[in-house]
């Protein structure tokens, strides 16, 4: 059974749900030491229109109405503009406050940052290639390069936040460490980190996705981590986070929590923001390299939480020069029922303790998300990504199955690159935006397609 999400006007929340005066729909999920509180405010339609790219219109008025400033920083109470915030049963306020008053001072630490530089650069395989993908630039009439998440250490870009989330889990005295996952990056990538500091590792997993992404599976297996199915809902990414969530009510003391995407309370999506900056980081000095120039004129990434399409802007985002296109799962079309548009389609809502867009009904009750690429089928999204959509910062389109399908194979022959299906999504988006022969658009892959091959020859 996912989180229960309920409609409510009124002023703005404060960081923790039980210091509100809203009413509270609380669902007793296992055990009555823990309650997974879900609350839902003001329903909004979306607009994403704003940016002059020749892409699908979304219906729907902008949340600020004619307010046409852009505000994009989180503050500190977790909030961009109107999303983000913790909303969390009274277990984990501890918890969470602890990680709040924390974490920024570990990763500003010099001690931190060298070691996380250098497990980057000597375990991940950092810095990721930049690459001028020239037949494909042919193909749209622009120059594309190609920022090559999927040669990391494990296969994607997930490496990136693990190892930062590990070093500061370890400074803070944890011995636990719990993950959710979809696709499996970050399960392999939580389970990997965690073989490296011989620390204990539980890694939560929709059943469905279990039997879909088996290679990855067993790589978690391989690594020492324990692998639980998880068998509520539809089993895919959302009933894997509620799992996580339960175990982490009855074990505050001893376990950290690794959220693999800019979701969940705050500060997460904060903080695996910044430990994914590393990408436009390195964006930025290896386009001075090949163009004299640090900025593109596109930046394009796929989007389910959001954390590879955070840490591909998250240094352009106060840079209008820059357009910034994501891609979310359109799965058989968003008027089908059966899509995890969540920008295109959801409305104000609460989902695993951050306020957001959330797929639900009439009822506020979370609606299953479908698309073919598990690690997109999120009924939420990310914060930050939802207060970019809100402003017009960023433009969202949705790419259907057999969309992403195709531009996977595209890449394919055209480059000799096999995608995760995820990043086939950004693929996607190329083909909805006309370019000029001047442009210069980076786009991330975000994994590579080994664990998705059964899917591609089916």
């Amino acid at each position: 059974m996912g989180y229960i999400v309920q409609q409510q006007g009124g002023r703005r929340a404060s960081r923790y749900a039980s210091r509100r005066n809203a009413d509270i729909n609380m669902t007793n999920l296992m055990d009555v030491m823990m309650v997974l509180l879900v609350v839902f405010m003001v329903a909004a339609p979306l607009m994403t229109s704003g940016i002059a790219l020749d892409l699908p219109k979304v219906g729907g008025k902008a949340l600020s109405g004619d307010d046409t400033s852009v505000n994009i920083s989180v503050d500190k109470d977790g909030y961009y503009g109107e999303f983000g915030g913790a909303y969390i049963p009274e277990i984990l306020h501890k918890c969470v406050e602890e990680l709040t008053n924390t974490y920024l001072t570990v990763l500003n630490d010099e001690s931190f940052k060298q070691e996380f530089d250098q497990l980057l650069r000597d375990y991940v395989g950092r810095p990721s290639p930049l690459y001028l993908a020239r037949r494909l630039s042919e193909k749209y009439g622009c120059k594309i390069y190609l920022k090559r998440e999927d040669l990391n250490h494990t296969g994607a870009h997930k490496i990136n936040n693990t190892i930062g989330q590990i070093l500061l889990a370890r400074r803070m005295g944890k011995t636990r460490i719990i993950a959710e996952t979809g696709a499996g990056q970050h399960g392999v990538a939580t389970a990997t980190v965690c073989a490296l500091m011989n620390m204990e590792c539980i890694v939560y997993m929709g059943k469905t996705d279990v039997e879909r992404q088996h290679v990855n599976v067993e790589k978690m297996k391989m690594l020492g981590a324990t692998v639980i199915p998880v068998t509520s809902g539809n089993m895919t990414l959302k009933d894997a986070t509620n799992e996580a969530i339960r175990d982490w009510c009855c074990h505050p003391a001893d376990t950290y929590y690794i959220i693999g995407s800019t979701v969940g309370p705050h500060p997460y999506p904060d903080m695996v923001a910044r430990l994914q900056s590393v990408i436009s980081e390195e964006i930025k000095k290896q386009l001075k390299e090949k163009e004299g120039r640090d900025c593109p004129d596109y930046l394009i990434a796929c989007v389910g939480g959001g954390s590879n399409a955070a840490g591909t802007i998250y240094h352009y985002l106060d840079d209008e020069r820059v357009r910034i296109v994501l891609a979310e799962a359109g799965g058989k079309g968003i008027e089908t029922g059966q899509t995890a548009a969540t920008i295109q389609l959801g409305k104000m809502g609460i989902i695993h303790g951050a306020r957001t867009f959330v797929i639900q009904n009439e009822d506020g009750q979370i609606e299953e998300p479908y698309s073919i690429s598990a690690g997109l089928d999120y009924p939420g999204i990310g914060p930050i990504h939802a207060n970019l959509a809100s402003q017009h910062r960023a433009t969202v389109v949705a790419i259907n199955d057999d969309e992403a399908i195709e531009a996977a194979y595209e890449l394919t022959k055209l480059e000799g690159i096999i995608p995760a299906l995820e990043s086939a999504h950004a693929l996607g988006a190329l083909k909805k935006i006309k370019f000029k022969p001047e442009d210069v658009v980076v786009l991330t892959v975000s994994g590579r397609g080994d664990k998705d091959i059964e899917t591609y020859l089916a």
